[in-house]
């Protein structure tokens, strides 16, 4: 999975953003620990959800 950058997530809708966010924790289960495709995806997993929290009214 490429990492996803705050600057990405900002210009995504919410749905954008939960549906990347589904697609991050099923990567992060599926992959191998401490590999690079699993770090990736639990960054992202972080800048996702801060985005959205950052959407919250």
């Amino acid at each position: 999975m490429k990492l996803v950058t705050r600057f990405q997530a900002a210009a995504l809708g919410r749905s954008e953003l939960h549906g990347l966010l589904r697609t991050a924790f099923i990567v992060a289960a599926s992959a191998h620990q401490h590999s690079q495709e699993r770090d990736n995806a639990l960054a992202s997993i972080e800048t996702i959800r801060a985005e959205l929290a950052s959407r919250s009214p």
